[in-house]
């Protein structure tokens, strides 16, 4: 029954454990969480930048959409599932089979610095994306 579901690694896992190995080294207990918020703001911050890509574009073109405090509480409903979705997947037996990959797998390791910048390049692009609605 164990072999049914599959594991595979993803982009965000992968991000997820370059951000943990870096951040083990020097923070041994709070590593797991520092790379949880991180793998979750990234994720929100895609979802706020195509959020307001698609309340744009749909603006300009004149269609009709959600009102503006309803697309808030989506998003702010959103954010609260993609959060609690990442803590239970990476907080568990799920996250100690994904790490036994990603260690085994000889992953390629991501510049951290360049982690961190994605989730603020993201949110910038989509502020200046929002002042032109």
């Amino acid at each position: 029954m164990a072999g049914f579901f599959i594991q595979y690694m993803t982009t965000f896992d992968q991000f997820f454990f370059s951000v943990f190995t870096t951040f083990k080294t020097r923070f041994k207990q709070k590593a797991n969480s520092i790379a949880l918020f991180y793998i979750s703001a990234l994720q929100i911050a895609l979802l706020f930048l195509l959020g307001v890509f698609f309340a744009t574009f749909l603006d300009k073109m004149n269609v009709t959409t959600i009102a503006s405090d309803k697309a808030w509480i989506l998003f702010f409903i959103s954010a609260c599932i993609i959060h609690l979705k990442n803590w239970l997947k990476y907080n568990g037996k799920t996250r100690k089979v994904l790490n036994a990959k990603y260690n085994r797998s000889k992953s390629k390791q991501h510049n951290v610095l360049l982690l961190l910048s994605l989730p603020i390049v993201s949110l910038i692009l989509a502020l200046i994306l929002l002042q032109s609605l």
